[in-house]
């Protein structure tokens, strides 16, 4: 019996969380605990018996060390970026079968990837994009047989209800195949597929399900507040959860050196943070060279 693929989107530059990002590429940020490469992990060893990819880019190396020891079979090393498309064409190229779920490696997400699939499979489609509700983008248009009905700014209608997709989607074999190696946008995969009349699916059945961009400073924090609470600790500091009253809702990861007396509130502090005797850190994000306000 063929496995399901399940990839995890990981070249990006991460360009929104520099000087972050600097030196550890966006997917292993860690979120309190866990990086996301870690976490959407566990989500997909969840599902049962898969082959589990992620595609590296920026600073490769590390991409490719942190994939190995969590369990990774493999690791598709991109010399230049190629889009979503790119790296799902090139699996299935490389004689991959069973059909293949994408996820985004910068997505701190709670979604039933099961029922999602099981969805997919059961509307018949080729292929099925999972959809949230925030109205900050809402880009998607779907129409009322549940089947994507265009991209604002990009194709199709205007018309149909409005969601954002959360970057989960599942691909048959079938789709997958009659994807063109040299062409990197997904989207125009899509306006393709949809101008053949095989429109996605999209499951809106977990719209209101926790989905949050960790790929900006209020992402990240965002993030972190989820995770937190998902893991029920007030702080997190050097690799255990802690309860002081020098620290509220807040986040320090190995190599800061906090005082004695310095007191922290829904902050996070990342490898070479620096933090004053005496000082408070209320609402900010610091790290090697940085602080952000929140």
């Amino acid at each position: 019996m063929q496995k399901l693929n399940v990839l995890i989107l990981a070249a990006g530059l991460g360009t929104r969380l520099r000087p972050l990002t600097n030196d550890v590429p966006k997917p292993l940020v860690p979120v309190v605990d866990a990086s996301i490469l870690e976490q959407q992990m566990r989500k997909a060893k969840a599902l049962g018996d898969i082959t589990l990819h992620a595609n590296a880019h920026y600073l490769a190396d590390q991409v490719v060390a942190e994939g190995t020891r969590l369990g990774y079979e493999k690791i598709w090393v991109e010399p230049e970026i190629l889009g979503t498309a790119g790296p799902l064409s090139r699996i299935y190229r490389e004689g991959f079968r069973g059909g293949l779920l994408v996820m985004n490696g910068d997505a701190y997400c709670q979604f039933e990837l099961m029922q999602f699939i099981e969805n997919a499979k059961a509307s018949g489609a080729d292929f099925a994009l999972l959809g949230v509700e925030f109205p900050k983008v809402n880009s998607f248009r779907v129409g009322p047989d549940g089947k994507l009905a265009g991209v604002a700014r990009r194709f199709g209608s205007e018309e149909g209800e409005a969601a954002t997709f959360s970057g989960i989607s599942w691909y048959s074999d079938a789709a997958l195949s009659r994807m063109d190696p040299k062409e990197f946008d997904i989207l125009k995969f899509w306006e393709k597929e949809m101008a053949a009349g095989r429109a996605p699916f999209v499951d809106l059945s977990q719209r209101n399900a926790l989905w949050i961009d960790m790929g900006s400073p209020e992402g990240l924090k965002a993030a972190c507040d989820a995770r937190r609470c998902e893991l029920g600790i007030d702080s997190w500091c050097a690799g255990k959860a802690v309860a002081d009253s020098r620290m509220c809702r807040s986040v320090v990861q190995y190599g800061v050196n906090l005082p004695a007396d310095a007191c922290l509130e829904d902050a996070i502090l990342f490898d070479g943070a620096e933090v004053l005797p005496g000082e408070k850190v209320c609402k900010e994000i610091r790290g090697k060279g940085f602080a952000w306000k929140l």
